[in-house]
């Protein structure tokens, strides 16, 4: 990946399905430096933990068959949730002007959530969108990871 240019002022929204940190770099566009604007977290506990039932059965039809129905992800729809809270936080402070770049960090499945959910005034403010998991470092080592040179 080559380096990003993150310009001054712009935001760098650090997430994934549980944890997401909104940055705006202090710095300059040839030497970052990512200070914390906000930060959004959800419990969510594996399936197992959140739902007790069975999966239901369903007829199908006259006579005594049945098919299983699937089991319902909850970890993985608590993820979906977490994006669309992600979307609307960014909605609100781009209406508000709060900043005028963005560039978006988010595993896959998580950037396509946001990337459906994001209101056209956040969309045309992204300058770069990067495929990586990277909640779990530090802002100095999240600035090295997104400007080192390819």
């Amino acid at each position: 990946m080559a380096g990003l240019m993150i310009s001054h002022k712009a935001w760098v929204l650090v997430g994934d399905g549980e944890k997401a940190l909104i940055f705006r770099n202090t710095g300059s566009r040839i030497r970052p430096r990512f200070e914390v604007v906000d930060q959004l977290k959800t419990t969510n506990p594996k399936t197992s933990d959140q739902g007790t039932s069975v999966p239901g059965r369903r007829s199908d039809g006259p006579g005594p068959h049945s098919s299983a129905m699937d089991e319902t992800d909850w970890h993985k729809l608590e993820k979906h949730r977490f994006a669309s809270d992600i979307a609307e936080r960014l909605y609100k402070a781009a209406h508000a002007g709060k900043f005028a770049e963005l560039v978006v960090v988010a595993p896959p499945l998580i950037l396509g959530d946001l990337r459906a959910k994001f209101h056209k005034e956040v969309k045309s403010r992204i300058v770069a969108e990067v495929d990586k998991t990277l909640t779990n470092h530090p802002p100095s080592r999240i600035e090295h990871i997104l400007t080192k040179p390819a």
